[in-house]
């Protein structure tokens, strides 16, 4: 069986403008390229997440979720995240071992803004991070124009498709979003102003 990570080499090398796909419940995803208010209004979150004093927080690294039996589950790149820790000697072994993502466990919050594609984010996604016990999902809904906090994971068996949150805060994009501590509010505004 092929190892997800030289399917989506192969997507990469096969495509003649740079792509970053994915991998979740047995497919390839190669999401659309964000336009700038996208990532514009990301950088806004991560800005308020570092000035909330978290150091660990970061976009763009790649991350492997596992199945019991070692084979891959997942390979996805969060739009931003908050990690755990610093990257160890044994996680960059992790990450060379198997070709350029770094393990799940690394990350205590993960955020998703959804594209033109929202189902990824609010399917595949938030059920690959659930059963990776991902403890808080961050999902910001431009489709529906809201912003979600998911915690508390819960995967009832071994089907990793039917993991979920058990816990979800939900607001209107444009209001503040509550996090739990040691989590900052995050102001969802961004996403409803044209960046300057």
């Amino acid at each position: 069986m092929q190892d997800p990570a030289d399917l989506l080499i192969a997507f990469e090398e096969a495509s003649e403008t740079p792509i970053r796909p994915e991998y979740a419940e047995g497919a390839a995803i190669v999401p659309s390229r964000p336009p700038d208010a996208h990532n514009h209004a990301v950088g806004e979150l991560t800005y308020q997440l570092r000035a909330a004093g978290l150091r660990l927080v970061g976009m763009g690294n790649g991350y492997r979720a596992a199945h019991k039996d070692g084979r891959t589950m997942a390979l996805l790149i969060p739009d931003f995240y908050v990690r755990r820790r610093k990257a160890t000697e044994l996680d960059e072994s992790y990450r060379r071992a198997h070709k350029g993502w770094y393990p799940i466990d690394m990350i205590a919050l993960v955020g998703e803004v959804t594209s033109t594609n929202h189902e990824t984010d609010t399917g595949p996604k938030l059920r690959t991070y659930a059963s990776a016990d991902v403890p808080f999902y961050i999902l910001i809904n431009r489709h529906q124009k809201t912003a979600h906090c998911h915690s508390d994971p819960i995967t009832p068996g071994d089907d990793p498709t039917e993991a979920y949150y058990a816990t979800e805060v939900k607001v209107e994009l444009g209001r503040a979003l509550p996090l739990p501590a040691p989590y900052p509010t995050l102001e969802t505004a961004p996403f409803l102003e044209p960046p300057e």
